[in-house]
């Protein structure tokens, strides 16, 4: 039986990511999102044009893309109502955030160089991805309370990095979705993913039928 609903919000369960970028003043901003996915070697992700982060990457036009496994979930909380913004801006002032200028050091992250890119990367997260911008576009442009207040930016990997503990043995650029256990976000709350229900039949198809020329540009150097 089903109802008409409104709910305020459709977060129906994404991966938390945390997007490390270069302030202004070159220390390193890192930010707590869910609104991401991927499509081959790419990335896509939205943002609130007032937030640091996205000021960052229209500056910048790179990041990377730390994805927390539920072992951070509380590093990842004592980052959620803080913003490399200020003066922190009144739609997150209303929410109570604060203005935190090191936010590493606020979650208690180490900070490991990149390879691609300048911004750090998050040393306790077991998928670390160098990106940069390739396109930014205007969400929501047809309504004029919301019209420049949201983006979403596309990303191109540069680089992936994967902890040990969460690939095949036998194969280094396969991750081991039994081992993996990404942080998700579902309306507001922290989940994680469970035991394998049913067998798929997209897993019959090999991997490497998905490759496209990003990765193999990455590859080829």
């Amino acid at each position: 039986m089903h109802t008409k609903s409104y709910p305020s919000i459709l977060y129906f369960g994404t991966p938390v990511a945390l997007i490390s970028t270069k302030n202004p003043v070159g220390t390193c901003n890192l930010a707590p999102i869910s609104s991401v996915f991927w499509l081959g070697w790419r990335c896509i992700i939205g943002l609130g044009t007032a937030s640091q982060t996205a000021q960052n990457l229209i500056r910048t036009k790179e990041c990377v893309v730390n994805l927390p496994s539920v072992h951070q979930a509380e590093a990842v909380n004592r980052l959620a109502k803080t913003t490399g913004s200020n003066p922190v801006p009144e739609g997150k002032k209303m929410k109570g955030y604060r203005f935190e200028e090191h936010k590493f050091e606020t979650a208690g992250f180490g900070k490991v160089p990149s390879e691609t890119v300048k911004p750090f990367r998050v040393q306790e997260c077991a998928v670390q991805m160098e990106a940069i911008v390739e396109a930014i576009h205007g969400l929501a442009e047809d309504d004029a309370s919301q019209h420049g207040k949201i983006i979403t930016v596309e990303l191109r990997i540069t680089r992936v990095y994967l902890d040990e503990s969460i690939v095949f043995e036998d194969n280094p650029n396969r991750v081991d979705p039994d081992k993996w256990k990404p942080l998700i976000m579902s309306f507001q709350e922290f989940y994680t993913v469970g035991s394998k229900v049913h067998a798929s039949t997209l897993a019959e198809i090999p991997e490497n039928l998905y490759n496209t020329r990003d990765r193999e540009v990455v590859l080829n150097g």
